[in-house]
């Protein structure tokens, strides 16, 4: 996950050469890794002349190339993305992330850590959204409070160091180049602690702390005797520290409620100093009893700059957040579902969003439907074959509601409705979708009165949590339980 070179091409029609580098940045330890990597099908970075006029050939940007090329404009080259191969002295130079912005050309070659022949799927190589990130950052940069050509000329004066901070031996660590100029002047000249290497910058402003947990529930809910339903929360942990100074210092603890499910298979970030080992023991394939480690989960750190995740975990808590049950029976050329859902008792009953997706693929349009929601809205769409039940914000005080219905299917069409290899004939499920702001599952929260940090100044610290859906089925109990979705649990 690396860069081979970045450049900065102005575009400038009727000059010569068709533009002018104004900026480009090599990394040799990067080089020599595609050597390796690549083997035989490596193609050296050319020097910045050849590039150009490659470059400009390849986005038809010379005044005096407008013929057809077939290499280039042929039916079979058709890109519909910003990534090219660039003819370069009898060899294709591939790939390389370009784009034109306010006549300024972006352009970066990564790193393809496997061999190029046959050439790999984009989505395979990391360092192709790495260099699109950075020319997109750069771009920001340049034009952002931008008056006139001279804070242009300043700021990509700007580059070099900046670049030092940002992707230091092509490597990105930040694509907003302002947090880099900021930490450069923030650094003193009389400093007396020793910067860390992995710490490419110091934070000067104001003093904060954000913690954010997230909790994804994941749930298959068969309604049988002789299946059990099973259920898993996976919870993260999100950080961001502004703290002055070159090796800040804080401890954050999580804590559970007295009735809260302890918190197993933590995975704590490098930069976590020391951990409880009871902490580190807590495991889900344990045997769950009264010695079961509950908190409070403390994680002292020395935080990055930049935004990262302090710990995930897992947990086993007793009962899903809603519960339900779904019937479906063909009687001739009509299908009769029954829907019920309940809200478990000690799950807050207030929503972001919850709504239940029923889909009746692989079969044709629906074309009519007669149905009775005791809450909450229904809505059709025909041609994809699915019902979508917005519950709402809030379950009603029974906590429960209902959905019947009777569906009639039309032909269905070549090729034109939704399939899914599970949802075939009785064998249908409901997938629910759901968000729950200042709320987790195992009850886990941020303390923030026992935050303790060691820093200059005296931080703001803000904790936010939610629990969101993911996976989260309710299988049609007519049916055999579909044991393909059983790998979705782990």
């Amino acid at each position: 996950m690396a860069l081979r070179a970045v450049w900065l091409i102005r575009h400038e029609p009727g000059t010569p050469l068709g533009g002018t580098v104004r900026f480009s940045r090599r990394y040799p330890t990067v080089e020599k890794r595609a050597k390796i990597f690549n083997g035989m099908n490596y193609v050296p970075v050319p020097e910045d002349g050849p590039f150009l006029k490659a470059l400009l050939f390849q986005l038809r940007l010379l005044d005096d190339d407008k013929d057809f090329m077939e290499r280039r404009d042929g039916c079979s080259h058709i890109n519909k993305t910003s990534i090219y191969g660039l003819s370069v002295g009898g060899e294709e130079l591939w790939p390389v992330v370009a784009f034109l912005r306010d006549s300024m050309i972006y352009a970066s070659v990564p790193l393809v850590e496997q061999a190029l022949s046959p050439r790999p799927p984009l989505i395979s190589i990391s360092g192709v959204s790495q260099g699109l990130e950075l020319l997109l950052g750069i771009q920001d940069f340049l034009y952002s409070s931008q008056k006139n050509d001279t804070d242009l000329h300043t700021k990509l004066s700007q580059l070099p160091d900046l670049l030092l901070q940002a992707c230091p031996l092509g490597t990105l660590l930040d694509a907003n180049l302002q947090n880099s100029l900021n930490s450069i002047n923030s650094v003193s000249v009389t400093q007396l602690q020793k910067q860390p290497a992995w710490k490419v910058g110091a934070y000067k402003g104001k003093a904060q702390i954000s913690i954010s947990i997230t909790e994804t529930v994941k749930c298959m809910q068969y309604g049988k005797q002789d299946i059990a339903d099973t259920w898993q929360v996976a919870g993260t942990v999100a950080c961001k520290c502004d703290l002055e100074g070159v090796m800040p210092a804080v401890t954050i603890s999580l804590s559970l409620p007295t009735n809260g499910s302890p918190l197993q298979d933590i995975i704590v970030h490098p930069c976590v100093t020391s951990l409880d080992s009871a902490i580190l023991t807590s495991s889900s394939i344990d045997t769950m009893d009264d010695s079961a480690f509950s908190g409070p989960y403390k994680f002292p750190f020395t935080p990055p700059l930049e935004s990262f995740n302090l710990c995930h975990y897992t947990s086993q808590v007793p009962v899903p957040p809603i519960l339900g049950s779904y019937h479906m029976k063909e009687e001739g050329v009509q299908l009769k579902v029954t829907v019920n859902l309940k809200l478990h008792e000690s799950v807050r009953n207030n929503f972001e969003v919850c709504e239940a997706h029923i889909p009746f693929y692989n079969r044709g349009p629906i074309t009519h439907l007669e149905y009775k929601a005791s809450f909450g809205q229904l809505e059709v769409f025909r041609e994809k074959g699915l019902l979508v039940w917005t519950i709402g914000q809030k379950f009603p005080k029974s906590m429960e509601i209902s959905l019947s219905g009777t569906l009639t299917f039309g032909v269905k069409g070549q090729n034109k409705q939704p399939f899914d290899h599970i949802c075939i004939g009785n064998t249908a499920y409901i997938k629910l979708n759901f968000r729950i702001a200042d709320y987790t599952l195992t009850g886990c929260y941020a303390d923030q009165h026992s935050v303790q940090v060691f820093a200059s100044g005296k931080p703001k610290i803000s904790a936010y949590r939610k629990l969101i859906s993911s996976d989260y089925y309710i299988w049609n109990s007519k049916a055999p339980a579909p044991v393909t979705y059983a790998s979705l649990l782990p």
